[in-house]
């Protein structure tokens, strides 16, 4: 087994024993995805697929710590991988459902795409009552207008 498929391998044995363990066990399984994902050395398809896998357990798990989990799993993914937006959109659907400490998660997530189609479910969270969630919607605000800005002086 070469060192790709030994990635691979770990996280398909994370994914079947996140299915039948309890919270405690699926939480440390989302850790060993994470850790993959930390490596930057997964094909861009593939760590697509794991975030895919990632944001529905993120948004469905019933644990507090599981979808914390999940969703920190999507950010380390976000920070070595360049993800598109459909991939995660799923969260933005479902932004206004997570707890405030969630919702970060959600936002950084969301503004590391760089796709403006996340600006306007971003810009909602700019008057939230709690002072992180301005502050991280404003620097995902930030990224996304950065890159925008990036694309037309590019162009």
């Amino acid at each position: 087994m070469d060192g790709y498929q030994g990635l691979t391998a770990l996280i398909e044995s994370a994914w079947e024993e996140l299915n039948g363990s309890d919270a405690g066990r699926r939480d440390l399984c989302l850790d060993a995805v994470s850790d993959v994902l930390e490596t930057g050395r997964l094909r861009p398809h593939d760590a697509e697929r794991v975030v895919e896998r990632l944001v529905t357990i993120a948004l469905s798990d019933q644990g507090y710590p599981v979808r914390e989990s999940a969703l920190h799993a999507t950010c380390t993914a976000s920070t070595h991988y360049k993800l598109p937006y459909r991939v995660v959109e799923p969260l933005a659907v479902g932004a206004d459902g997570f707890e405030p400490l969630l919702l970060d998660y959600v936002l950084a997530i969301l503004g590391s795409t760089h796709d403006q189609a996340a600006l306007p479910i971003v810009e909602r969270f700019l008057h939230h009552p709690h002072l992180e969630i301005r502050r991280e919607a404003a620097e995902a605000v930030n990224e996304l207008r950065w890159s925008q800005q990036s694309t037309e002086t590019a162009q």
